[in-house]
């Protein structure tokens, strides 16, 4: 009898490692859409969101948005900390930490990378992430620069690197350091029409390329970096900037070289697309891998089949003009409807198997 029951202890013991040990960790992104905050800012000439600008944006608009961002950010992490959060249309450090600091996000324990940009409305990339699951190691700013077209500006890609907690043990139970690479992207509009603009895209899509081949050419021999790639990138999977120039594929198309793009097709993503302009649903915002992330299987690495866009009910709302349908935002021009974002937010989870049994 006390040896069936040792073995029923063991066993439970077992499975609850592993089960632990198995646990993932989700990272996402979500184009914020113009999260300001109410107060004027003297440095900067664009200051519509105040109270008295032209979005008449008030303290109670600005604080059901926040509301409504945190209230959404945790039904997307499903109530659990969100390893890494890209986020981008931030002002700055006060909407970060009336978001994390003042709400129920706080018991999570997140920390975030920010940096003041060169966009002429003040709104950055930022990247935010959980203590318990990522130790952050540097950050950096990547700017914007076209020799082609020196007078224009756009904003910065956001850069930083990580070691994930928890990694895999060695057997003599050593943490393994799981580096992870993150940019954060928010690439040129279409706002001046998409054949004008796509030159300023491509030109943001060959920046990061660099960046990341960067990062491959000084890896130790025989080692992979694992970077992730995420943002609101204005353009389409199969547009030139995506498919050509940062060289990002679906993983049914993988070749030599590629990156790996898990937005590349909607098939299995639960959503038609992350921003619906008059009927037609796109997929503007995307996570883009290195191979590494998805072959490595003793690291941390991607979830098979758990790319996703967010599309909770609360998101959306019923579209009169085009039917089906339509974004719950904030504004549309100069007119408040109270809602989140002109974006759906993307996520994917990460995992590591761990094989051995903790001592």
């Amino acid at each position: 009898m006390k040896k069936s029951l040792v073995l029923l202890c063991f066993a439970c013991f077992v499975i609850t490692n592993t089960l632990s040990a198995q646990e993932s960790v989700r990272v996402a992104f979500w184009n914020m859409e113009n999260f300001f905050d109410p107060y004027v800012d003297s440095t900067k000439t664009y200051n519509a969101f105040t109270e008295d600008g032209m979005q008449h944006w008030t303290k109670s608009r600005f604080y059901r948005k926040r509301n409504n961002m945190y209230k959404a950010i945790l039904a997307l992490s499903e109530n659990r900390p969100l390893g890494i959060l890209g986020m981008c249309e931030v002002e700055n450090e006060y909407v970060l930490s009336a978001l994390f600091e003042q709400t129920p996000l706080k018991k999570h324990n997140y920390r975030w990378v920010h940096y003041e940009g060169p966009d002429k409305r003040g709104i950055d990339p930022a990247i935010v992430y959980s203590l318990d699951h990522f130790q952050l190691v540097e950050s950096a700013v990547i700017p914007y620069y076209n020799p082609e077209d020196t007078a224009y500006h756009s904003r910065d890609i956001l850069y930083a690197k990580f070691i994930a907690k928890g990694s895999p043990s060695t057997g003599s139970g050593t943490a393994v350091a799981d580096t992870i690479h993150v940019f954060v992207n928010h690439w040129p509009s279409r706002y001046s029409g998409e054949l004008e603009t796509v030159g300023s895209r491509s030109c943001s899509a060959a920046i990061l390329r660099s960046k990341v081949d960067s990062i491959m050419a000084v890896a130790p021999e025989g080692y992979q970096p694992k970077v992730i790639m995420m943002g609101d990138l204005n353009d389409c999977p199969t547009d030139p900037s995506v498919y050509d120039v940062l060289r990002a594929r679906h993983s049914s198309e993988r070749e030599e070289g590629c990156l790996v793009n898990l937005f590349g097709k909607n098939d299995g993503l639960g959503f038609e697309g992350t921003l619906k302009h008059q009927s037609d649903w796109q997929i503007f915002d995307q996570i883009i891998i290195t191979p590494a992330v998805m072959d490595d299987r003793e690291g941390l690495h991607y979830q098979e089949g758990s790319a996703r866009i967010f599309h909770a009910d609360f998101l959306l709302e019923d579209d009169e003009t085009y039917h089906g349908k339509k974004l719950f935002r904030t504004y549309i021009g100069p007119r408040y409807f109270g809602g989140f974002s002109d974006h759906l937010p993307v996520y994917i989870d990460l995992e590591q198997n761990v094989s051995q049994i903790e001592k």
